[in-house]
Order: structure tokens, then C-alpha cells, then sequence
């Protein structure tokens, strides 16, 4: 399927507000690869193929292993993710798949037990925006891999390439 319209080109002032938005997490209380793991679930979650993609590639070139990757849709039941990863696992299902009711405390306490409230507050932000970007991507059909050049991800090695 072919991308349906260059919405980063029509509405580029919205575009480039939400990505310097993005930007803004490199200078978060969150990692590197707790963003990118975060990134990947999400965009599992939404069935993002573009963002899966890209966060893939991401979080191999930030040293993320390959086991690991494979792993992040069965984090609860993989021993490869600490306390604290998994606690922003649950995180961010809950906030993509919002409960009718909200969040609960049950929920919000576990995740305090790992994250500061400054770290929360981030990892918060860090869901809505890939959210944001899911959305966004599959609106629009964005194919996947079609922006590795442009992105630096064209480098990625996988031991398992086609």
C-alpha cells in the first residue's frame, strides 16, 4: 500500500511543532532504550508497522540485543526485562489501552515503586507521543523502512537478514 498523503509537508508547522515536541526526550529522566522499548511496545500495540519498524532499528543501533526485541510482545512472561521495564510496560498498555475507568491505583502504585514522579510525568508524555505518531502513521499508510535513509537507520544489521 502507498502512503496516502505527505502529511509532514501539508501541515508542516503542526509536523514540526510535534516532532521538536519528540525531540524534547533526548533531555528526559528516560533512557535511551527504556524510550525505545517503550516505543516498540506501543507501536506493537497500535499495529504501527512504519513506527515497529523504526523503533527496531533504533533500539539495535543503541545496543539494544535482538532477543530482547523479540521479546518485548511477551514481556510478561519473559525473565530478559527488569522490575522497572516492566513496570513501564504496564505503563504504557494501560495508557494506549486506556480501562473505561482510567487508570487505577494498583496500576499507578506499582509504577511509582520504579519511577520517580519527574520520571513518570516523562514516561507519560513519552507514550502520548508515540500514540500521537502510531496514529499518525497509520492514518497515512506510511510504508515501513521507506524513510531509513533519511532517519540514519539504513545501517541496521539484523544476524537473522533476509
Amino acid at each position: 500500500m502507498a502512503q496516502r498523503l505527505n502529511h509532514a509537508k501539508l501541515s508542516a508547522p503542526l509536523f514540526n511543532k510535534y516532532l521538536e515536541f519528540s525531540l524534547a526526550f533526548k533531555d528526559s529522566s528516560l533512557d535511551l532504550k527504556q524510550r525505545d522499548l517503550i516505543n516498540i511496545r506501543v507501536s506493537q500495540l497500535n499495529g504501527c508497522a512504519f513506527c515497529l519498524d523504526m523503533h527496531i532499528k533504533e533500539a539495535k543501533i543503541h545496543g539494544e540485543g535482538e532477543l530482547r526485541l523479540h521479546h518485548v510482545s511477551i514481556w510478561r512472561e519473559s525473565q530478559l526485562f527488569t522490575p522497572r521495564e516492566r513496570a513501564a510496560f504496564e505503563w504504557a498498555e494501560t495508557l494506549t489501552r486506556l480501562p473505561e475507568h482510567g487508570v487505577s491505583d494498583d496500576i499507578y502504585n506499582r509504577v511509582r515503586e520504579h519511577f520517580s514522579e519527574q520520571e513518570i510525568s516523562d514516561l507519560t508524555f513519552a507514550v502520548t507521543a508515540i500514540n500521537g505518531w502510531n496514529r499518525l502513521s497509520i492514518a497515512f499508510t506510511l510504508v515501513p523502512g521507506s524513510m531509513d535513509v533519511a532517519y540514519g537507520l539504513s545501517k541496521v544489521v539484523f544476524s537473522d537478514a533476509a
